[in-house]
Parts: structure tokens; C-alpha cells; sequence
């Protein structure tokens, strides 16, 4: 594998576009960050990246006279006055924030997602021989307190039960020890029964109960370990996957090829599931009605391989693949024990290692288990399963949020969140680099530790925080900077667009593979990264003179829905999108009077509700017909206010609603409340609740709101000084 730049002496003298006086890049670094290369830097940029200080945007004072509304919601008609409201409700959020803040400088707030998380840990247990109990335990009573009143589990609260949940679920407490005569048990089996029983479990849920001898193997799609060996050229090859895809595939190619047997005691299977018994028919994957279509070739081919490891049980290539996919997963452990990051692939390259022979005390089995143990976190007396931890992204949004709502850059708790963020920065190269070998490593991953998939969202909003606050180590800062800010930018897919962690992840067709039943085979630019990306951009000095921005902000005029709307990839939904795109429009100087600006603008307006506050339910990934309806939530309505202030240079009445319905619901302790979910994993089928979005996008929203505010009354009281000077 290539090197990558040097830091240290070299980068100190280093005359490049982008770190000169910064101790950036080394000199070969600069040859790919030049004018010629990235055809992007001019004067400006380069100036703006070299400051120490925080960069101001660009105020058109006479558009905010124009177009700005005096607060007149009932912040205004308080005894109090708005202001007075508005400013404690900051210094209350900003207190809880500090408050939160680890002694190491990072922030880190609990992550929560559907019960397969726990079930799932339950499963892992007793395929790796561990007494779990007493965490167990705690787990079950966290299932429990998630079940629905009709004895499912689901997506997320309010929506409709799972079947493939709840099977998981089902099995997973039997396991754990609670008697199927237990009625919520009974609850659980009667809804899964009524929904098709155990043939109606998703890839995932059958891989598991196959593990335990509850389905049949040939009732799941074929993944032969050979895929690895198939080169990055070939149109179908792990590199092709989505880095999370690409992390659980490999591992469950081994498990898949070596098919595992966990012995259970009578009476803890699912047989009762069954509504008949199985039958490769019964157990099919659903094909296409198109006769030709991706989904029916990959369905004929799945047919092919299953015929073919039945009839010739001659595999010359298997031995050498499964040496290179084990040889894979163990370049891949992290520092502190697990894979990629997230709950999926940290199981199973553990499973897969054990099936292999690695014995119980073997380091990297140690490792691996002490990384999933770290996920569990206390609900109150019972025990939470993580899907993955968020301390890059939380600091990088706390430290954002106090900063906009006026802590000063100088702060000791932000020099230390930077200061942490610095050492946090990866400088090795990851997949990411398999497509793009020539961009240098400098961006950061989301969790403690996941060194392969650093993602260019947690690096956008990280560069951006960077700049503002002021360190005793300018050197690292800017070192800091001038590495991020290139591989971001290198980041960039052909179409304009940005990804979460690779470029050009979009073969659609991956996603018609029967495997793919989540449909997150792949990694394709979205509308939300890319207006963060912009952002970013603007924030550097770039604007639509750049090459990189043009092809951006074709992008999303591609993107943009007729209503005015963008969907979101990584947040719910269309709010979050149109938040998102709008911050980078207005970053790199678009025009805020353009039809698209102003539709999107309208969109937001169009979808407040009476209480001011703004909400989207997740159900809008499936029915578009919902988009930006639902009960309104701290952070959707964060996102609607940021939303509204970026695509427009006054304070609407609709913004002031929205600061009086998020004052009116803080908490004393300066947090708020949030039972529904906002996150989004893979649309339509995993989601997520952040739990500091509650906290750190509202601070932000009032933060910025406040400060619009002054810029407003600022602008008047000159424009009223000029006035009385021309009057005399």
C-alpha cells in the first residue's frame, strides 16, 4: 500500500497552495493541490485559509433592511421581553453543553436504533460460548420496553410493527431465557404468525437463525467467499459495495461458506414460527415483473450458485479466498478492537474468526468482543445496544452550536474539543483510496476509532469548526486544515456530487442483488453531503467562480424536487435535505432571490406547523406524500429555522415562531425533549435517534437567530446615523 505524506519537518517548508504558511502538505502533496490541479484556489481562498482568525460572512446589508420583519411572537410580549428569553434559553444550552463535555475535549451522546441492536447481542453471545447473563439481563428488559401493545417491535416509535424485527426479537429472548408461555412472548408470536411466520424474515434475521440451526442455509442468497478475489476493475467486487456493505459481506462470505452450527437446548427454537414447512420455493426471493431486469439476472444467478454448490462440491478457489477474506478483516481491526465502526461487521468478524478456529483467548477475539461490550449503554436500570458510538460528529456539532450562539472562539472547552478533534485525524490511507489513489489521506471518522472509513461529513463540519477557534498550536491547526480541506474536496464523485465515504459509489445495480433486501449496497452522492460540502467550500473563500462548486451546484439543480424541496440522505428528511442545501447555496455566494432558492424557501414556510415548530416523519422515506408533516421535533424545527435564515438574509415571522415554540419547549436544565426519531441509517429500513440533536440544533438555531438579529440592528442604526448626517 502507498505512503502517505510525512508530517513534520518536511511539511514546514512546504510552498504549496494550501499550506505555505501553514506547515501543510509536503511539496509532493502540492503538486496535486496547485491552481493547475484543483483549478479551484484563487487569492481569496488562499488568504481566508491562511487566517487565524474566525471568517466573517458577507452581510448584503441592503437585502436584510429590505427584506427583514421585526420580532413580533410572543418572545415580543413577555413581561420579560424576547430578547431577555432569547438569551437565557442560549446561556441555559450552552451550560448543559459545557457541562457534557468529557475532560479530553470531546463530547459524546448515546445512539440508539431498532431492537435488532440488542437482540442481536444476544445472539452473538451464545454463538461465541459467553455467559452474558447478568448484561442480558438488563438488555431484555430494554427489548421489553421498546415492544409494541400488539407484541411487535418496529422501525422506530409509531410505526408499524416488523415481522423480521420481532422474529429476531422472539428468538433472541427465548434465548435469553424467558419462556414462550410469557404473553408478551405469546403477544410476539401471534403478530409474526399473522404476518407470515419465519418465511417472511429479512437476509439478516435468516443468517442468524441459520447460525442456530432454525433455517435452512439454502434459504439464503448465495455470497461465495470468491467474491473477494474478483479485482476492483471487475463491475462486481467488494470495492463496488458501500464501505458498510463491504464490511459485512466479507466477513459473512466466510460464515456463509463454513456454515457454523450453534447446538441449542430443547425448546429455545422457533419452530412454532412456521406456518408450513420450509421449501426452497416458499423461501424464494421476490422477483421482478420486468421479465428482463437487474433483480430477475441476479435471481437467475443466485439459482445457478446454489445448483452448482449442491452438484459439484469441487471448489479450487475456496481455500485461497477464505485466507485472503480472513487476511482482510485482520488488516481491518481497529486500535481499539473493532471493525469499521458499527455493530454489523463487528459481529460478524468475530463469528467468522471463531469459525475459522481462532480460540477465545486469542488477542484479536479479545479485542473484537471488549469493542462490542463498549457499545452497551445504561437506559435507566436496563442496558442498551449501540449500533456505534458518535463522539467525532457530537463535538464537531457541540462545538458548532456553542459557537454559533456567541461562546467565544477562545473558549478553553473549544480549544480543547479542537485540540481533540486534531489528534483524532486519520493520515493513512482507507478503502476510500482503492478508487482514488492519488488523493492523500486528512479526513476523520465518526466514532473513536475507524481508521478505514474516515466520511466526509464528520470532516466538512470539523474543517469548518477548525477555523473559528483559536489554539495555541497554530502550526497543527493549519496542518489540520490544509490536510482536511484536500481530501474533502478529492472527495468529490464524477456527477458533482459527495458521498458519505467513497467517490463514485453509485452502481445502481448492486442494489437488486437478493442480498440487498435494504437496498444499501452502495454509497451514492447525496443532496445533504453535497450542500455540506458547499459549505465548506464557502467557508474557505470558494464561490461559484470554482470548477468543484459549479459541478456541485448543478448537482442539485438536478436534485431539487418540484416542490422546492431536497430529499435527505442522513437525516430526516426533506427538512434535513433542504437545510442542508440551502446553508451551501448561500456559503458559496448563490443567488438568494433564484427560483430555486426561493421554492425552497416557500417549502419550508409551507410545512410549519401551529405550533411554530417543525416535524417530519420517517414515514416520508416511503410515501413522499409526507414529506415535511409530522409531529413537531427541537431538531427538525432547528433545521427549518437554519434553513430559513440561509435562504434569507432577514428574520422571517416564520423564524420567530419557530425560536417562540423552541423556547416554549426547553427544558430548565436548557435541554429539550425528543421522543421521536430524526436520524436516518438507511432509508426505509434502519434509523436512528440522536440523542444530542435535541441539543446541539436548536442551540444553534437560537444562536444564529440572535446574531442575525444584531447584524439587523446594526445595519439600521448606521443606515439612521448616515441619515441624520445627510439631513444637516
Amino acid at each position: 500500500m502507498r505512503s502517505w505524506p510525512k508530517l513534520g519537518a518536511q511539511a514546514h517548508g512546504a510552498q504549496n497552495s494550501l499550506g505555505a504558511a501553514a506547515g501543510g502538505p509536503s511539496c509532493a502533496c502540492a503538486r496535486r493541490t496547485d491552481l493547475n490541479s484543483y483549478n479551484t484556489l484563487n487569492g481569496r481562498a488562499c488568504k481566508r485559509l491562511l487566517s487565524t482568525g474566525p471568517l466573517l460572512q458577507e452581510v448584503r446589508m441592503n437585502d436584510m433592511l429590505q427584506n427583514s420583519l421585526l420580532p413580533t411572537a410572543t418572545l415580543e410580549e413577555s413581561s420579560a421581553g424576547w430578547e431577555t428569553k432569547l438569551d437565557e434559553a442560549i446561556r441555559r444550552t450552552q451550560a448543559f453543553l459545557l457541562r457534557r463535555q468529557q475532560a479530553d475535549g470531546y463530547w459524546h451522546f448515546p445512539l440508539e436504533a431498532n431492537v435488532t441492536m440488542d437482540a442481536e447481542y444476544i445472539f452473538f453471545n451464545r454463538f461465541m460460548g459467553r455467559d452474558a447473563r447478568r448484561q442480558e439481563a438488563r438488555v431484555v428488559d430494554h427489548m421489553f420496553s421498546t415492544q409494541a401493545p400488539d407484541g411487535s417491535w418496529s422501525l422506530y416509535p409509531g410505526a408499524p410493527g416488523h415481522v423480521s424485527l420481532t422474529i429476531e426479537a422472539y428468538f433472541a429472548l427465548k434465548l435469553a431465557g424467558i419462556s414462550p408461555q410469557e404473553e408478551r412472548l405469546q403477544q410476539a408470536a401471534r403478530f409474526i404468525r399473522a404476518h407470515g411466520g419465519l418465511a417472511k424474515a429479512g437476509v439478516f434475521t435468516r443468517c442468524f437463525l441459520a447460525y442456530f440451526g432454525q433455517f435452512p442455509w439454502y434459504g439464503l442468497p448465495a455470497m461465495p467467499v470468491e467474491l473477494i478475489l474478483l479485482p476492483p476493475w471487475f463491475p462486481i467486487n467488494i470495492y463496488a459495495f458501500s464501505s458498510w456493505a463491504r464490511e459485512t459481506v466479507v466477513p459473512l462470505t466466510i460464515l456463509m461458506a463454513l456454515k457454523p452450527q450453534v447446538p441449542l437446548a430443547p425448546g429455545e427454537g422457533v419452530d412454532e414460527l412456521w406456518l408450513s414447512p420450509p421449501t426452497p420455493q416458499a423461501l424464494a426471493f421476490p422477483g421482478s415483473r420486468e421479465w428482463i431486469s437487474w433483480k430477475n439476472f441476479f435471481l437467475a444467478v443466485d439459482s445457478t450458485l446454489k445448483f452448482l454448490s449442491r452438484t459439484i462440491p469441487w471448489a479450487p478457489l475456496r481455500q485461497r479466498a477464505l485466507r485472503r477474506a480472513e487476511q482482510w478483516i485482520l488488516e481491518r481491526q481497529d486500535r481499539n478492537g473493532g471493525w469499521g465502526g458499527i455493530q454489523p461487521p463487528m459481529l460478524n468478524c468475530v463469528m467468522a474468526l471463531k469459525t475459522l478456529g481462532y480460540p477465545d483467548d486469542h488477542p484479536v477475539i479479545r479485542k473484537g468482543i471488549q469493542a462490542i461490550d463498549d457499545f452497551l449503554i445504561a437506559d435507566g436500570d436496563s442496558l442498551m445496544m449501540q449500533p456505534c458510538v458518535s463522539p467525532t460528529w457530537d463535538t464537531a456539532l457541540g462545538a458548532k452550536a456553542l459557537l454559533d450562539s456567541g461562546l467565544s472562539p477562545d473558549h478553553p472547552a473549544l480549544a480543547r474539543a479542537a485540540e481533540w478533534l486534531i489528534r483524532n485525524q486519520i493520515f493513512k490511507p482507507g478503502d476510500w483510496s482503492v478508487y482514488n489513489p492519488d488523493l492523500d489521506p486528512g479526513g476523520w471518522a465518526f466514532e473513536f476509532a475507524n481508521d478505514w472509513y474516515p466520511d466526509v461529513d464528520d470532516t466538512a463540519v470539523i474543517l469548518m469548526q477548525l477555523q473559528r477557534i483559536a489554539i495555541k498550536d497554530r502550526h497543527a491547526r493549519q496542518r489540520a486544515i490544509a490536510y482536511g480541506l484536500q481530501w474533502a474536496l478529492g472527495m468529490q464523485s464524477r456527477n458533482g456530487g459527495w458521498a458519505a465515504f467513497d467517490t463514485n459509489n453509485d452502481s445502481e445495480f448492486l442494489n437488486q442483488i437478493p442480498f440487498a433486501d435494504m437496498e444499501a449496497m452502495i454509497d451514492p452522492p447525496t443532496e445533504d453531503l453535497t450542500g455540506r460540502l458547499l459549505e465548506l467550500m464557502g467557508n474557505y473563500g470558494f464561490d461559484l467562480q470554482s470548477s468543484r462548486a459549479r459541478k456541485a451546484h448543478r448537482f442539485l439543480l438536478r436534485t431539487q424536487r418540484s416542490d422546492g424541496s431536497w430529499w435527505g440522505r442522513w437525516g430526516a428528511n426533506f427538512i434535513y435535505g433542504t437545510w442542508s442545501v440551502l446553508a451551501g447555496l448561500r456559503a458559496i455566494h448563490d443567488d438568494l432571490h433564484a427560483p430555486h432558492i426561493r421554492r425552497a424557501v416557500a417549502w419550508l414556510k409551507q410545512h410549519q406547523n401551529s405550533d411554530g415548530g417543525w416535524g417530519e416523519t420517517l414515514a416520508s422515506y416511503d410515501n413522499e406524500a409526507l414529506a415535511g408533516r409530522g409531529e413537531s421535533t427541537p431538531s427538525q424545527t432547528a433545521w427549518a429555522i437554519l434553513g430559513l435564515l440561509a435562504g434569507e438574509d432577514g428574520v422571517s415571522r416564520e423564524v420567530l415562531r419557530g425560536v417562540e415554540y423552541l423556547v416554549r419547549t426547553q427544558n430548565p436544565d436548557g435541554s429539550w425533549d425528543e421522543r421521536l426519531w430524526t436520524g436516518t441509517g438507511f432509508p426505509r429500513h434502519f434509523y436512528l435517534r440522536y440523542d444530542g440533536y435535541r441539543i446541539y440544533f436548536p442551540l444553534m438555531a437560537l444562536g444564529q437567530v440572535r446574531q442575525r438579529l444584531r447584524e439587523l440592528r446594526g445595519a439600521r442604526a448606521r443606515t439612521a446615523a448616515e441619515s441624520a448626517v445627510h439631513s444637516r
